[in-house]
């Protein structure tokens, strides 16, 4: 099985995963588009196991459902890297951009496209959900 790495600029935190992601998306919430500094997030997700090398600090974030959202990120260049959801257990979501890797898979889903800038356009073939849909 082949593993991925990704790291925050300075390369101080990584998050190694192995295999396929279960899930490519984006995220245009407000919330996401505040913590990244763009105008939406770019996720992936993996299973269990996962291997974190280096530092991280958290930030809880409750989403609009009421699930909790535990981000991390380098104290020292604060870029956020992974999330897990507390009470969701043996996924962990990662930053596409982590991953510095322009071939990597084109996004599957993208949701709060009500929050989403006019000016973006999804790839075609993207689902699209007003809100998180689950």
């Amino acid at each position: 099985m082949a593993s991925r790495t990704a790291s925050c600029a300075c390369g101080q935190l990584r998050i190694v995963v192995q295999g396929e992601p279960l899930g490519t998306g984006l995220c245009h919430c407000l919330a996401c588009q505040r913590r990244t500094g763009s105008v939406f997030a770019a996720l992936a997700a993996f299973r269990e196991p996962y291997e974190v090398v280096g530092v991280a600090n958290e930030f809880v974030r409750t989403g609009d459902q009421g699930a909790r959202f535990r981000f991390r990120f380098c104290p020292a260049c604060g870029s956020n890297l992974f999330h897990t959801e507390e009470g969701v257990e043996g996924t962990v979501g990662v930053a596409v951009g982590g991953f510095g890797d322009p071939d990597f898979p084109a996004p599957r889903d993208s949701v709060y496209t009500c929050r989403m800038h006019a000016w973006v356009q999804l790839p075609e073939g993207v689902t699209r959900h007003v809100r998180d849909p689950v």
